[in-house]
């Protein structure tokens, strides 16, 4: 009898022990879940797809500098949307406008436009409108077109697409233009027709 009741003691001690091993083994697996759902939520929180929006700004405005420290152009609009994967910026009603001193004070706005921050370039989109007042050596410019690239740092603007221009009192439709804001140069790629005003008498 007792050797019955000596192994029924030891068979509930083993029972016992396994049941606490797999309670521990439960326990630290539901530990290290629990410690991987959260890492996987912190990785999400901090980074989250290349290619989705990392940040978004309604209605700002940022001023780029020359490198001498003055303003050199300002760029505004409804919406911007920042994309990790290439570091482009999506913006709705887009307009830009160079303030640096000495030179004409050009404004460009459109529908749509993608920043391409490491190449200093903006494509822009829709009903394009570029603007430059009279000044001392050169007539008003407005430029009217459904897209165009500028390079700000280079005060360059271009395009492949139809443009509708006025200089002046003359006005111009031709298909393609590259525009230098700094010496004044324009160039035209394609055939146009030129408008002239009539002469006075």
């Amino acid at each position: 009898m007792a050797t019955i009741a000596s192994n029924k003691r030891t068979s509930h001690r083993w029972n016992l022990l396994a049941m606490i091993v797999i309670g521990v083994f439960f326990a630290f697996g539901s530990f290290w879940l629990l410690q991987l759902m959260q890492a996987t939520e912190i990785d999400a929180q901090l980074g989250g797809p290349p290619d989705e929006p990392d940040y978004i700004v309604e209605n700002f405005s940022f001023v780029r500098m020359t490198p001498s420290g003055q303003p050199s152009y300002v760029v505004s609009g409804k919406r911007l949307a920042h994309i990790p994967l290439g570091d482009v910026s999506n913006v709705e009603q887009p307009l830009m406008r160079g303030v640096e001193p000495g030179r004409p004070p050009t404004t460009v706005v459109a529908k749509t436009a993608r920043i391409f921050h490491e190449e200093h370039r903006v494509e822009l989109f829709g009903d394009v409108d570029l603007q430059r007042p009279k000044t001392p050596v050169s007539e008003a410019l407005r430029v009217r077109t459904q897209a165009m690239t500028v390079l700000p740092d280079e005060e360059i603007v271009k395009t492949d697409q139809p443009i509708d221009m006025e200089l002046g009192a003359s006005s111009l439709k031709a298909v393609g233009l590259v525009a230098n804001n700094a010496t004044m140069q324009m160039q035209l790629s394609g055939r146009g027709r030129i408008v002239y005003p009539p002469r006075q008498r």
